[in-house]
């Protein structure tokens, strides 16, 4: 899942940190104790590198693509891909269905087919038509033998849910290692772990893609956090037209279109990354029900409309520091 942030800088954050590009996002790391930078980088890049082979939808040796080759047969997943699907079914059963992974062959027909660096920002028109995904009830996944079964034909697509979960095992990861508060932000999915500095991890919400030392151009703010996680979803960051439509990498499992536009980004805190990153993406398919959802489900979020305008539910921090 691609949205936008930025990290609120200091002197000593500028000298823990590290970033570099990985997963088709900017990877960012911060530790609290730069003398242990080194080691949890090279955790984290182990760590991406794992979670690339194992649920890349653009790699053809990876072991998610093998499944399209299942035809309906049982399959023995490894320990890494058996809970990154695990963790997408959870996310589809939380969100009601909103957060799908068997999307997989409608977001390939409407032109993500490939990393997104390669998909052209322009083509011809697409013969799209509203038709329902397999859905998530028909992918059955025994947790003691690893065992998957799903429908022949069903493509996996856990663009959604691996990269909030991979930031949260991550900063767990690195924390527990090396003694040492973390942050790590994959694109729009930051995880903490750890002890937080003072005044905890300040992080920057904004509404255009953007890397922490830049400027943020449009609507933004500035808020803290202290643990769990925090996602931005966007229908900006990822789009391409295909004819007059213009299209973007979040669908509607319900008709294999992308929604209505009523939300550019919507931004969640949650206890885990993952569970940020599945709220506000559901955020975005449920169109003009997502505040209403957000405040019932207890979830501090700020949404940001088509036009500009920021709405805010469910306690997300009034002091936020403006940054626009």
């Amino acid at each position: 899942m691609t949205g936008q942030w930025g990290k609120a800088w200091t002197a000593e954050d500028a000298a823990a940190s590290a970033g570099w590009t990985a997963l088709g996002c900017w990877v960012h790391l911060v530790v609290t104790d730069p003398a242990v930078l080194e080691a949890a980088r090279s955790m984290l890049a182990a760590d991406l590198a794992e979670l690339d082979a194992a649920c890349s939808r653009f790699r053809p040796d990876s072991e998610l693509v093998a499944l399209d080759g299942a035809d309906g047969r049982p399959v023995q997943l490894s320990p890494l891909l058996a809970v990154a699907v695990a963790v997408a079914l959870r996310a589809a059963e939380l969100t009601d269905g909103d957060v799908d992974p068997t999307v997989g062959e409608a977001i390939a027909a409407a032109g993500y087919d490939r990393d997104f660096s390669l998909v052209p920002p322009d083509g011809p028109p697409l013969n799209l038509a509203v038709r329902a995904v397999p859905g998530w009830r028909q992918v059955h996944l025994d947790p003691a033998s690893r065992t998957l079964t799903m429908p022949a034909g069903t493509r996996l697509d856990l663009g959604a849910t691996a990269k909030a979960w991979a930031a949260d095992r991550a900063a767990d990861r690195i924390a527990e290692t090396v003694g040492s508060g973390v942050l790590v932000g994959l694109g729009g999915d930051i995880a903490v772990a750890g002890q937080a500095p003072p005044g905890g991890w300040r992080i920057r919400v904004q509404d255009v893609t953007g890397r922490p030392e830049e400027i943020p151009d449009g609507p933004s703010a500035v808020v803290a956090i202290t643990s769990g996680g925090l996602a931005t979803s966007s229908t900006t960051a990822r789009r391409w037209r295909r004819g007059g439509d213009l299209l973007h990498h979040i669908l509607d499992p319900r008709t294999g279109l992308p929604p209505a536009p009523v939300w550019r980004t919507i931004s969640v805190t949650a206890a885990t990354c993952a569970d940020a990153n599945a709220a506000s993406t559901a955020g975005i398919i449920r169109g003009d029900r997502a505040p209403g959802w957000l405040a019932g489900i207890g979830l501090p979020a700020r949404l940001v409309s088509v036009d500009g305008e920021v709405a805010t539910v469910a306690g997300w921090p009034a002091e936020a520091l403006s940054a626009g």
